[in-house]
């Protein structure tokens, strides 16, 4: 959550700021603001709301400099409000800082800074940064903020400046991503990557505990101590091009008609379909395969969802026991695997706060951790023993989309994998699901083609103001992720469940104001399903069926039918999901709803 950005350079910093903050809106914010030095002094800006409001206030105060910092903040101490925003100045206004996390000692440390006289001017916990390093700070500023680090407890990600020293400004993290950028006579810091694309793809990915001072022609790293870190820095493959819309209106749209691209690159360079081989054999070794006893995958939100689908995977094509966790609830549990249970991290972004905690524990205690991420670099990826990417690219719409499928069929491919090391699945198994899941392109265009027919139903439905969502067996999960999207985008009410489990409690719940989204594809569950609709019926519900094309039966009984192309009921998931995307997408459009960033949420939840 929230944006940082930092520049040192020749151009003007608020130009490049402001532009970086953009490229990172997709994390959620609701406030933003920058700080640049002059040579005279710390001009600050801030305001409330979206970044337009920031940008009209610099039309009206513009800031002169080409050294600065800026920020888009989510609230988490002190609602939004200019006060509250970043970037945060001590008394004087001589420092100031930028700051991703939580200080969880902040109240100890305000009231000790209060009793010495400082006076604070917001409810944040971050300010009580910006008072601490005033209070070490003589001459050496990144002597100033090592000293008040050792003071704090918690997480950050900081930027900081100091009106006496234009020539550098301090960078530092702890359990909050940050990124240096390598620029021709020119620096840059940033929270996220796309912020750097459209000036450097030299990067230096920070590590916990780093400290960097940057300068218009160095970096320099090192630890809480002063010891000299050598980072090397790394080319990043993607393009700022990558990160447009390419004349989709929105997003997520662009990014839901992705799926062709991103499913197919994550299993493309991974398959043997002439040896019915998965090549999986570089990133998690043989030898550690054959002796995991058990897997337990864990995710939050949509990944939680994808994790949900692929346990079916691991336990019946793998013939391996699997335990799918919560990460916010298990990071709080007493830790009881049996010794050798392979835990896989699976977040898109690779900075998920709780779901990095569970993996940091983890290993701690041991147990073989893969991260299953799709952001190279990440922290995920560097905490991880092994990782496996899903190499959708930058995904900006906060609404997960063509990161749950990359990530479905990334852990599909596992699956497999663990399956044929240890002798589960055959050759002679293995090759009709590689097949089919190299035609998952072709079925995943069909699907896309549907879009107009989803758009008119999505117009019978907006105003509605719940819903439920059934599944059964594999199309549970996926009746979980449809609602998911449906809150998320369009702020109504949707709830995911186990089709089974209707009548122990929802029944009650249906009448003609509730629509039913049943998700009934070729399974052998797919009579119960018809079943379930029937009884939907029965009581008046308004029912939207996801069908096969070649289904003449289903759509006669239902109200409005969502088709796709028949696949293998074991992939069916990763079409299921499509037309309940677009599906959300619409009802949100028609609503007038902010469809790429939606309130209150954010696209890497970094904090807890």
């Amino acid at each position: 959550m929230c944006g940082i950005v930092g520049y040192i350079g020749q151009k003007s910093a608020a130009a490049i700021l402001v532009e970086g903050l953009r490229r990172l809106e997709y994390r959620g914010y609701d406030s933003a603001g920058v700080a640049v030095l002059n040579g005279h002094g710390i001009q600050l800006r801030r305001s409330p709301g979206k970044l337009t409001n920031l940008e009209e206030l610099l039309k009206k105060q513009p800031v002169e400099g080409t050294v600065g910092v800026g920020h888009t903040r989510w609230a988490t101490h002190g609602r939004p409000s200019e006060e509250n925003a970043h970037p945060h100045t001590c008394c004087k206004d001589n420092i100031v800082v930028v700051h991703n996390g939580i200080i969880e000692n902040y109240v100890e440390l305000k009231k000790a800074l209060t009793e010495k006289g400082h006076v604070f001017k917001s409810q944040t916990d971050t300010e009580v940064l910006a008072h601490l390093i005033e209070e070490a700070y003589q001459s050496d500023l990144l002597a100033a903020v090592r000293q008040a680090l050792t003071q704090v407890q918690g997480s950050y990600a900081i930027g900081v400046l100091a009106a006496k020293d234009h020539s550098h400004f301090i960078a530092a993290r702890k359990d909050s991503p940050l990124v240096l950028g390598i620029g021709d006579n020119e620096m840059f810091l940033a929270s996220d990557v796309p912020a750097l694309l459209p000036h450097t793809r030299k990067v230096i990915f920070m590590e916990d505990g780093d400290i960097a001072e940057i300068s218009q022609g160095q970096i320099k790293i090192t630890d809480l101590q002063g010891k000299s870190i050598d980072r090397k820095p790394q080319i990043i493959i993607w393009d700022s091009v990558m990160a447009e819309k390419a004349g989709y209106k929105h997003f997520m749209l662009k990014e839901i008609f992705e799926q062709i691209v991103t499913v197919r690159d994550t299993f493309r360079s991974r398959i043997s379909l002439e040896e019915g081989r998965v090549l999986l054999d570089d990133l998690l070794p043989l030898e550690l395969v054959k002796k995991i006893p058990k897997i337990c995958l864990v995710g939050c939100g949509t990944s939680y969802h994808a994790a949900l689908v692929s346990r079916f995977w691991f336990e019946e094509l793998a013939g391996i026991s699997c335990d799918v966790e919560i990460a916010s609830e298990y990071r709080y549990r007493r830790f009881t695997k049996e010794p050798g249970t392979l835990i896989v991290a699976i977040t898109q972004s690779g900075e998920t706060a709780d779901t990095l905690a569970a993996m940091k524990e983890s290993k701690a205690k041991g147990f073989p951790t893969l991260a299953l991420c799709n952001a190279v670099g990440s922290t995920a990826t560097r905490e991880a023993a092994y990782m496996l990417m899903t190499h959708c690219g930058p995904e900006i719409g906060v609404a997960s989309t063509k990161a749950f499928t990359g990530q479905l069929t990334a852990l599909f491919l596992l699956a497999l994998y663990i399956g044929q090391s240890k002798g589960a699945i055959s050759r002679e198994k293995m090759r009709p699901l590689l097949q089919a899941l190299s035609h998952l392109p072709l079925a995943i265009s069909a699907t896309l083609d549907q879009a107009p027919q989803v758009e008119k139903v999505a117009k019978k439905l907006f105003r509605y103001k719940d819903f439920l969502y059934l599944g059964r067996h594999l199309n549970y999960p996926i009746a979980l992720e449809g609602a998911l999207k449906l809150k998320e985008i369009s702020y109504i009410h949707a709830e995911g469940y186990p089709a089974g489990e209707m009548k122990h409690g929802p029944i009650a719940l249906i009448d003609e104001n509730l629509p039913v989204v049943a998700i009934a594809t070729a399974s052998y569950v797919r009579d119960k399903m018809l079943s379930n609709i029937q009884e939907i019926k029965a009581r008046g519900g308004v029912v939207i069926a996801v069908v096969n094309e070649e289904d003449k039966e289903i759509p006669k009984q239902a109200d409005y039918f969502l088709s796709v192309p028949t696949v293998t009921e074991t992939l069916a998931p990763i079409i299921n999901i499509i037309p309940l995307q677009l599906l959300a997408y619409h009802i949100a459009v028609l609503r007038g709803c902010d469809v790429d960033q939606p309130r209150n949420l954010a696209k890497s939840v970094t904090v807890e």
